[in-house]
Order: structure tokens, then sequence, then C-alpha cells
């Protein structure tokens, strides 16, 4: 494994990543080297820490599986029975499955908005309510890339009094000591690896694209270089702003690939880890343009992953989060250099199936 870490630093394919898996909640591998920065001066230490765009998305799905766990949510319920003004629009019958599935028609923004609207929860989650279903809610996926954090916080927000950052801190982090922040402070900027943009145009919203695609795309416009600020890194943006490194994202979810226990500790119950798994929607998604499996938060194997029982999710430029719970396994990757891919690429696969090969063996 160290040998094929090195090999993609060497090779230049990663400037700076962490890498880690483990099994039976233990962890059987840890490896971080290269630079913080693209400038090579900083060393990627054992404590550095980095943007994950989507990888947010499964921590997020974490945080309302174990709200659910505990009676609070009801994933079939209609989402206004928690958030009235959702139903709007003719969203009376939406419901948090569609949210979890990112099949609620509710992809994108239809009024225009601005980065700095991202960081006005209330304004951006009233434009969501407000507006009508792109598509007939539960009939197709079509990803919500950057509104999902949005509504599933929500909803955990109207349940719980608090925000899904808070609620994910409180919970599940710190009480597994797990260096994973959904709104970072200040005092940590320090660690934090800048991302370096992928060469070429961006993976959605180019010539070709459909209308939702350049909406998913577009607005708002975002460059890779807003998350080296503290307005994105304070803010609390549930599908994609998360920070943290492998090491962090394997550990939190041990949690799922071991029946809810994790470090001696219940989180969940078995039943409502295996929630994740329920399927929600197959087929062609209509934002990404591939087909996927949506479970409740996270994507389902398809079969490429070793075991069936697998849910994955990964981050625009690279990032990866993948948990079998057949194996009581998570394998994570998370790293500066950015590809043009949305949901992992061949750096993490090919560390994943450096594990699987040598697990198997």
């Amino acid at each position: 494994m160290r040998a094929a870490f090195e090999d993609n630093l060497a090779r230049g394919e990663d400037v700076g990543a962490s890498f880690c898996v483990t099994v039976g909640g233990e962890t059987v591998v840890d490896l971080w080297g290269g630079f913080a920065d693209g400038e090579r001066t900083r060393p990627w230490g054992e404590d550095t820490i980095v943007g994950v765009y989507s990888t947010t998305k499964t921590m997020t799905a974490l945080t309302a599986l174990l709200v659910a766990d505990r009676g609070e949510l009801d994933f079939a319920a209609p989402v206004a029975r928690y958030w009235p003004e959702f139903a709007a629009g003719g969203k009376e019958a939406v419901t948090v499955a569609h949210l979890m599935s990112h099949s609620a028609g509710l992809c994108g923004w239809q009024e225009p908005i601005t980065r700095h609207d991202l960081y006005d929860w209330e304004k951006a989650t009233a434009l969501l309510a407000a507006q009508e279903p792109s598509w007939k809610p539960g009939t197709a996926s079509g990803y919500h890339a950057m509104t999902q954090g949005y509504l599933v916080g929500e909803v955990v927000r109207r349940i719980t009094g608090k925000s899904l950052g808070t609620v994910f801190r409180e919970e599940i982090a710190e009480p597994l000591g797990a260096d994973f922040h959904i709104g970072l402070p200040a005092a940590e900027d320090h660690r934090v690896a800048d991302l370096i943009a992928p060469p070429g145009p961006a993976p959605m919203g180019g010539e070709g694209s459909t209308a939702l695609q350049v909406n998913v795309a577009t607005n708002p416009e975002l460059e890779v270089g807003v998350t080296r600020t503290r307005q994105w890194r304070a803010a609390e943006i549930p599908a994609v702003g998360g920070i943290g490194n492998a090491r962090a994202v394997a550990r939190i979810h041990a949690i799922l690939a071991n029946g809810g226990t994790a470090q001696g500790r219940r989180f969940l119950s078995e039943a409502g880890c295996r929630r994740a798994l329920e399927p929600q929607t197959e087929g062609v998604d209509l934002i990404l343009g591939v087909p996927i499996r949506f479970g409740l938060g996270f994507a389902l194997n398809s079969g490429f992953l070793p075991n069936p029982n697998s849910l994955y999710w990964g981050g625009y430029g690279g990032s990866l989060a993948v948990i079998d719970m057949d194996a009581h396994t998570t394998i994570a990757y998370a790293m500066n250099k950015m590809s043009g891919t949305t949901t992992g690429d061949l750096r993490a696969f090919g560390l994943a199936m450096a594990f699987w090969a040598v697990a198997q063996s």
C-alpha cells in the first residue's frame, strides 16, 4: 500500500494526499505525504486537512441516519411534516427519502444566486422551499450537488433545533476524535491544504449539457479558489463544504461498517445503519449522466465493489469514501491535486484495489 501511495506522489499524480483503511473498526492503513500547497513549500503532515467537496454528503447522510435511528426522523414522511413551508410549489408529497436520494427534483436553485448566498442559510433554504420540482419527485435521480446539504440540513435543524454541522460535531466527530469539520473554526486554518484546481473545463455544464446541468454547474459560479477563503471554510455547506482527511473519513464511517458501533461506543443500531442500503432510485442520473443506484444518502454497489452490501460516494476532484458492511471495512482518500472527476478517480480506486488485492490474498 505504501509503495502504491508513494508512486502516486513520485509520478506527480498527487501533490499531497492521505489514504486510510479500517477493518473491524481498527485502522490497518494510515498514509499521508507530499505537500499541502502547489508550490510544495508546506509538507503534508499527519494533521493536515483538506476540502473534500461532495464526500461531505456522506457525513450529512450519516447525521440524518443518526437522527432517524433515535426515532425523530421518518424518511418516508413528507418533508413538510418537519418543514411546513416546504409544501409550497406542489411539494406536499416530497419525502425525506427523496432528498436523501437526489430525487426530489430540486437539483439547483431556480432563482439566480451568488456564492455569497450560500453563506446565508435562511435565504438558501427559503428559496428551495418556495420553488417547484424540476421533475416528478421519486421518478429519477438528478444529483443535488449543492442543494442536498441545505435540504437535509434544514430538516435536521427543524427537528433538533441545531444546525447539521453542530449535530455532526457534537454527536459524531467529537466523540470519535475525528478531524472532520462542517464549518471550520478559524484557529484550524493553518492546517488546511490548498486545493489545486483541475485543468480544463468543469465536469458539468459544458457544450451539449441540458438546462438542468447548466443550472447546477453555474448557479452560482464557483471557482476552486473560493475554498481558501475564511468565509467558505466557516460556513456550514453540508453538501460540499466539509474539511478533513482520510483518517477522519474512515474513522467516522467505521460506524456504518460495524453495525453502528465505533471505538467501543454505540452510535446507531445495526438496523439503523442498514437503512442506508435501501434502494431508492436506479438509472441514468439526470445531472451526472451516468447510471447510479442511490440508497438513503449513498450510492449503492453496482458490481464494481467486492461485496454487495457496500456504500460509496466521492467528491469533485477525487476524494472518496467506501463503506463495506460485509467486510466491516472503510476506505477513504483525500487529496489536494484535483482531477476533473465528480465522484472519485483512478488514484483513489487504484489504492482501494491494491488494498483489496492484499486483503483477499
